[in-house]
């Protein structure tokens, strides 16, 4: 089967032939792909930000498929179901796991594209599928959920949950990529008084403005500051959503919340931050960090299904598996070619 692989030694991807994977454990599926799209995360690694993934790993940690093997001890799905492939793999039955911190799951967690083979190939195969796969009706238009698999359950649980947002709050998001607009349109179930993005590209500033934005600011740094402190009268945000990962955007964030409120932290950081305790510790602030567990993932979909969250409008460009690698492109020059997600097809 072809897959997209990293080649560590040169940081890139490769797409070639490989061996098809099969049944190891009786707790294990095979899937055969039908659509993926890739994350900010793989683009982390192609970057050698995750240094732990090993050379030759197949990429992609997000798609759909249809079951086409089953070990004898899942129970709960059949071969034939279109299902969603989570982001997180869960034994269920480890201590975090039954803590519902599936994220640091003993024999699972995030493994797809990091550990083990992931979803940019034709056929994957699912540990513990019993817990790791949701089944949904392939009539309604299924290949969107895609998105269900990572970026809507970070935004909303490392985001959203983390933030601890409640109706009337000011929240600041920084950053107006997909993970940052997946938070705006789970943020706005909540009915916060205000949702502010922060980005340096217009065309996606405009999107956000489009689904649930109440201000907008292009801009970084002391002037980002500035802008937020005239729209908060000086108060700041109760809530702010870093979504991009960089020791600016970190710094940037300290200097506009609130006193007593929340910073949390979505942005996947290769580097490290200047943390100014000095000037936090009595604001009774919290901050928190997290890998996405993924437990809020039948809650977003039952949201979705009621048409509560547009998240089809992620959706920015489509391709062929044949194309990948212009799909990688057009990810990664995300601002030039005015890309959101990318859905990537495998042929049938």
């Amino acid at each position: 089967m072809k897959a997209a692989c990293f080649d560590k030694s040169n940081l890139k991807y490769v797409v070639k032939e490989i061996e098809k994977p099969g049944i190891q454990k009786q707790t294990d599926a095979i899937v055969k792909m039908m659509y993926t799209t890739i994350c900010g995360t793989d683009l982390h690694i192609l970057k050698g930000d995750v240094p732990e993934v090993p050379d030759g790993c197949v990429l992609g940690h997000e798609g759909i498929g249809r079951i086409e093997q089953l070990g004898s001890e899942v129970s709960n799905l059949k071969i034939g179901d279109v299902v969603i492939v989570s982001c997180i793999t869960s034994c269920g039955k480890c201590k975090y796991c039954s803590t519902n911190c599936q994220s640091h799951c003993e024999d699972g967690g995030w493994i797809f594209g990091h550990l083990i083979n992931g979803t940019h190939s034709e056929y994957l195969r699912v540990p513990h599928a019993t817990n790791s796969l949701h089944k949904i009706d392939p009539k309604k238009g299924f290949e969107n959920y895609v998105l269900i698999s990572d970026i809507f359950p970070t935004s909303y649980e490392i985001g959203v949950l983390n933030g601890r947002i409640k109706e009337g709050d000011v929240v600041t998001i920084i950053g107006a990529g997909p993970i940052g607009l997946a938070g705006l349109m789970t943020a706005k179930q909540i009915n916060p008084k205000k949702i502010i993005m922060i980005d340096l590209d217009r065309s996606r500033l405009d999107f956000a403005k489009e689904h649930g934005a109440t201000d907008i600011v292009c801009a970084t740094g002391e002037e980002a500051i500035k802008e937020i402190m005239k729209i908060t009268n000086n108060e700041g945000s109760n809530v702010v959503i870093e979504a991009i990962g960089t020791k600016f955007t970190f710094d940037l964030a300290q200097k506009i919340v609130s006193t007593a409120g929340h910073i949390a932290i979505v942005g996947v950081f290769g580097e490290s931050v200047e943390f100014n305790l000095q000037d936090l510790w009595i604001k009774n602030i919290t901050l928190t960090t997290g890998l996405v567990n993924a437990n809020s993932s039948l809650e977003l979909i039952e949201n979705i299904n009621k048409n509560k969250i547009p998240f089809e409008k992620l959706i920015s460009h489509k391709f062929n598996f044949e194309d990948i690698e212009k799909a990688f492109d057009v990810f990664k020059n995300a601002k030039d070619n005015k890309t959101l997600k990318v859905l990537i097809k495998f042929p049938e």
